[in-house]
């Protein structure tokens, strides 16, 4: 019988065969989280006793002075407080690691029997995840801004042209920046595409030494690193390495997405969907299991409440 734990891709059924059920999925969350031995999340002592007599909070701390406190491997992570099971939330992982355009809240609802209301706060939990900081990109990078969300209906396109500058009124701006050695992506949604916050953008993900690639829109004018443009505004779309496909690629995928699993993304959640997309672009020649992995090591720390999630 094949190594499951090596196979590059695993189906649903494999899922199934190596998760059979919560206690499995449980015990993989755990070695996940704490690979060298349990610890506490409220104290950080490895002073930690397990017992199965309770149930939703199998460990205690044993620091009774000053912490003495029980936990699970749910604590202080986005599947605190959730009452779905282990398996469940295993399964939601694979299928949105697994799906190249996501996975739409109707569709967890349908296939792990679980509410829409409760699939919908599943999803944008595990899509909060994915809304981690890490170190500026080196270079060379693409930078470019993309604008989503609906036409204005019932107008004709002349019109809904002329109320256009950059963008599009009634869409939501989205700057990118990816890094052409590691193939990694980052976006952020903002309110403006003016020099002020693209520049900001820049100097937060990019290495001052880098390289970078923009076309000739006027709010990159003035920016501080060496910096070359394409000239959009006369056709010109490649010149040398000058370009900003690889950046331009990454926003196709996203509308796709946009257009065919969810149809409609509000402006309020649209930095978690972009986010799950472009952490699935940098995770995608890994197995499917480490992707998962990832995933479940990003978990601590990025509670999303169902509450906050609504406000």
């Amino acid at each position: 019988m094949r190594n499951l734990l090596h196979c590059s891709g695993l189906s649903l059924m494999d899922v199934f065969s190596l998760f059979p059920d919560d206690k499995a999925a449980e015990e993989w969350f755990i070695q996940q989280r704490w690979p060298t031995g349990v610890c506490c999340p409220h104290c950080g002592s490895m002073n930690v006793q397990s017992s199965a007599a309770h149930k939703t909070m199998p460990f205690g701390c044993r620091e009774y002075k000053h912490c003495g406190k029980r936990f699970s491997v749910r604590t202080g992570t986005v599947m605190q407080s959730s009452k779905l099971g282990y398996q469940v939330w295993l399964i939601a992982m694979y299928l949105l690691s697994t799906n190249l355009k996501s996975v739409s809240s109707m569709k967890l609802h349908r296939d792990l029997n679980i509410t829409q209301k409760s699939a919908w706060h599943l999803a944008h939990r595990l899509r909060q995840v994915a809304l981690s900081t890490r170190e500026p990109f080196s270079g060379p990078v693409e930078v470019d801004e993309t604008y989503v969300g609906g036409l204005r209906k019932n107008m004709h396109a002349s019109q809904r042209k002329d109320l256009t500058g950059r963008g599009a009124t009634g869409k939501t701006a989205v700057v990118g920046v990816k890094d052409r050695d590691s193939n990694q992506v980052r976006v952020k949604v903002v309110e403006k595409t003016d020099a002020e916050t693209l520049h900001g953008f820049v100097a937060d993900n990019v290495d001052p030494d880098a390289k970078v690639y923009t076309d000739d829109a006027r709010a990159y004018n003035g920016l501080p690193f060496d910096h070359e443009k394409v000239q959009h505004s006369v056709a010109e779309y490649v010149n040398g390495q000058v370009h900003t496909n690889g950046i331009e690629t990454f926003w196709s995928m996203l509308k796709r997405a946009h257009k065919g699993t969810f149809h409609k993304i509000s402006p309020k959640h649209l930095h978690r969907y972009a986010g799950e997309f472009a952490e699935r672009h940098n995770v995608r020649k890994l197995d499917t299991l480490e992707q998962m992995g990832i995933m479940a090591q990003g978990m601590v720390g990025r509670r999303l409440k169902y509450e906050e999630l609504v406000a």
